[in-house]
């Protein structure tokens, strides 16, 4: 199947697109953190255990809920401790204190109705023959995934995502190298950016919300975050007179973290992918192995629609993928380009075929997906990230997928 060649973006002289990013101590994102330090934790010792877990925080607590099956030995309220260490809440009064906060550890072991087919796809149940673990491997839960890929950066991502992450970052860079030393955990960015027929033209307005110590004045901080972030990180040539930059415009941001707002995992699924320029399926990464198809099929998605547009065969793509609990076969793909694309949608979709693998036992094969690497995807995005070395992220079919379309 392929997507509705009418659907396109690039024929508006002029429209308005913007996406956020969060920082580390933002308490959804700490929720993620924590859920995927445990999953690292666990799957180090147990590459092939079972996790469900999932985070929820407010004032001076956290509970850890979830299903884990595993012959792992995790001290999961260390780990807890350690991740809100690492994020930099020492002081319950501004956030949570890591020393002294309740953590409430609540977890049982995976459904066995589940795990039955997870371990035994339905394509094989009846079989009397040995089946490879990547043939028999079933989808964790039925649901449609997304992958999506655009030329607006170099990492193929939408240019509002983008700088919004680069902007968190660089909030937490600051802090934690005390060049603005009066900075809290806390903190988002928010950019828009006008498109011109489908191209980016210019920054229409910035957005940033940083935590901050008690007794800082509201001009120092806009002067502070304008020159040492904002200025750092968004090209001048993508600025104007006209840009609108708005720093901290509650006017006061002391109170953060969990002190400031209850926080749970996978409530920023559109941080986590592609700020909602593509569509989403739903499903939240946070705290899953690799078995979810939540996550690993969203994983698969990406890195099959970075290859179409690096291969040249589109600008954008857009890619779905849908599955049945307990069965192998995906039940449907379908590509969507936008009318970006350079060759037909059926032919990139049986490229796509030809190249990919996408049942989850492929996926986690060929992405090498047992393995701790998922604590360094819970803050600033899952996808085009340049700093950490994802599987995902690989373009290794590109060459292949434009040889086979004929593209020079």
């Amino acid at each position: 199947m392929t997507g509705n060649k009418g659907t396109t973006f690039s024929h508006s002289p002029s429209y308005l697109f913007s996406s956020e990013s969060v920082t580390e101590g933002h308490p959804d994102k700490l929720c993620d953190q924590i859920s995927d330090a445990i999953l690292d934790a666990v799957i180090a010792q147990d590459p092939n255990a079972r996790v469900a877990c999932e985070t929820a925080t407010s004032t001076d607590i956290v509970v850890v809920l979830g299903e884990i099956t595993t012959t792992a030995k995790v001290d999961y309220e260390a780990v807890v401790r350690e991740t809100i260490k690492h994020v930099g809440y020492d002081d319950a009064a501004v956030g949570i204190d890591y020393r002294t906060c309740e953590v409430i550890v609540r977890l049982h072991q995976q459904s066995p109705d589940i795990s039955q087919g997870v371990t035994t796809a339905i394509e094989h149940r009846d079989g009397d023959g040995a089946v490879s673990d990547v043939d028999a491997l079933g989808a964790g839960d039925q649901g449609m995934m997304v992958g999506f890929a655009c030329d607006e950066t170099p990492e193929l991502m939408p240019l509002t995502l983008s700088l919004s992450h680069r902007l968190t970052r660089k909030l937490s860079v600051a802090r934690k190298e005390g060049v603005i030393p009066y900075l809290g955990p806390d903190g988002k960015a928010q950019v828009t950016v006008e498109y011109a027929f489908g191209k980016p033209k210019r920054v229409h307005t910035i957005v940033v919300s940083t935590q901050h110590t008690e007794g800082v004045e509201q001009e120092q901080i806009a002067a502070d975050v304008r020159k040492h972030v904002i200025d750092e990180v968004v090209p001048a040539a993508l600025m104007d007179a006209e840009t609108r930059i708005l720093i901290n415009p509650s006017g006061r941001f002391v109170v953060g973290g969990p002190n400031g707002d209850a926080g749970l995992t996978g409530r920023k699924i559109l941080v986590d992918t592609y700020g909602g320029v593509a569509r989403h399926g739903g499903g939240a990464f946070s705290g899953k192995d690799p078995t979810k198809v939540d996550r690993s099929a969203a994983y698969a998605a990406r890195w099959v629609a970075k290859n179409v547009v690096a291969a040249g065969l589109a600008s954008r793509c857009e890619l779905q993928v849908s599955y049945a609990i307990g069965a192998a076969t995906p039940v449907s793909i379908s590509v969507e380009t936008f009318g970006t694309n350079n060759v037909d949608d059926a032919l990139i979709l049986e490229l796509v075929h030809k190249h990919f693998d996408l049942r989850p036992g492929a996926i986690i094969r060929d992405l090498d997906l047992r393995r701790p690497i998922y604590a360094q995807t819970a803050s600033y995005g899952h996808f085009g990230r340049t700093d950490i070395d994802l599987p995902w992220e690989r373009t290794d079919k590109a060459e292949a997928l434009r040889k086979d379309a004929k593209l020079g």
